[in-house]
């Protein structure tokens, strides 16, 4: 359990069982305010507590209606990866614009340099590449913070696809191939080796950064510690956290970002599916209209078992031999492309499903909202939020215009 000092009261959140799924149009991205505003109070409760600015990265969270409530609690800032998302950061989150990617085009750079207050290369060479203009706005007058990505070559990432200090990994720069000589105009270094991770690994990435980069915090004003803090998970350690990153302001004088997506996101709202039908075929299969591929693409890419809600595992072993419990209804969930991998997978409910019939995914607001596709054509959910007086307001709906625009 999280634990938090007695005068932090953390808002009543929405229970699930009284909300009236049906009512809501399906299918449908779902937003419950109150459990948004319940992680923003523990990530302003750290913003106060450790001194660290949080910033919001769009990567994991770019839900754009709700920003006015990220705002109430603190959040000033965002982070973005791409021209596209850097307007956005100018024109909604109305705050300090932070840009990190991998590498930046001489298309692009040129508007995210107008719009940017932090700016970040991947590399010295994207850095002796536009040094120029980047000299030429401070000489009018732009304060713009520049950093540099490095690569401490440590992390504790258990999925590859997710581990940006892997072996031979393309982010950030190592130290063997850090320049010193090319420091002049920086003023901040960023690191991003984490992924859902609690306090401690921070603790033992940050005595791998010291140990390799140590010798040039001197010079820094600013170190951005990247994402993958899950700080509003239930049981992480929000006093070890506080403690670290305090610690490292006060050792090396700098200002400390954080900037996680799936924080903000976290365990605050659900996908609303509908059942289009079910199919008799050895196992019973649902068909929803939402697409595992289109809409929880990562369901396959980590891949994950995502929960549902009022439903359980199946039981080990041929549940049609289970003879001591009833094993309630299982079902084999699917999607509606004619992908045939697109199937979450086996769940058992505690009621027979019909046409018609709600089915709802827990934890679809971070990451999973930002990736979807409009493959096939199929319908792409709603957008809506629940807010605390239990009134849903339909945000966002998308048509043929939206899947027609995608393309050409």
């Amino acid at each position: 359990m999280t634990v938090l000092p007695s005068d932090l009261q953390l808002p009543p959140v929405t229970d699930p069982q009284k909300v009236d799924w049906a009512s809501i149009p399906s299918p449908a991205f779902v937003l419950d305010e109150s459990r948004l505003r319940r992680n923003l109070t523990l990530i302003d409760y750290v913003q106060q507590q450790s001194g660290a600015q949080i910033i919001v990265a769009f990567k994991g969270f770019s839900m754009w209606s709700a920003f006015p409530i990220l705002r109430e609690y603190g959040i000033t800032g965002a982070t973005a990866s791409s021209l596209n998302e850097t307007i956005l950061a100018k024109e909604e989150m109305q705050g300090e614009v932070h840009v990190y990617a991998p590498a930046y085009s001489d298309e692009d750079f040129p508007k995210i340099l107008e719009l940017a207050d932090h700016l970040v290369f991947n590399s010295f060479s994207q850095w002796l590449r536009f040094r120029p203009q980047v000299d030429a706005a401070r000489a009018q007058g732009r304060e713009l913070h520049v950093g540099i990505r490095i690569n401490p070559e440590y992390a504790e990432v258990e999925t590859d696809l997710y581990n940006p200090a892997g072996p031979f990994s393309r982010l950030g720069v190592t130290r063997r191939e850090f320049r010193e000589d090319l420091l002049d105009g920086i003023d901040g270094l960023h690191f991003h080796t984490l992924c859902e991770k609690d306090s401690d690994t921070l603790e033992r990435t940050l005595e791998v950064v010291e140990r390799n980069f140590g010798e040039f915090l001197p010079r820094m004003k600013w170190v951005n510690f990247g994402g993958g803090h899950l700080m509003t998970r239930e049981g992480y350690d929000l006093p070890r956290l506080n403690r670290v990153v305090k610690a490292f302001r006060e050792r090396w004088g700098v200002h400390v970002i954080l900037e996680p997506g799936s924080a903000f996101g976290w365990q605050t709202g659900w996908l609303v599916s509908s059942v289009l039908d079910v199919v008799h075929n050895v196992k019973e299969a649902v068909l929803l209209d939402v697409s595992v591929s289109a809409h929880m693409p990562d369901v396959l890419e980590m891949p994950y078992r995502p929960r549902i809600l009022g439903a359980g595992d199946p039981p080990v072993g041929d549940h049609r031999e289970a003879v001591d419990t009833p094993p309630g209804h299982p079902y084999l969930i699917g999607g509606t492309t004619c992908l045939a991998g697109d199937v979450v997978g086996e769940y058992v409910f505690d009621r027979e499903l019909n046409v018609g019939d709600r089915v709802v995914f827990d934890d679809m607001i971070h990451y999973t909202m930002v990736k979807t596709t409009f493959f096939n054509g199929v319908k792409h959910p709603d957008i809506g939020i629940l807010h605390v007086d239990g009134q849903y307001e339909r945000v966002k709906t998308f048509g043929y215009e939206e899947f027609k625009a995608k393309l050409s």
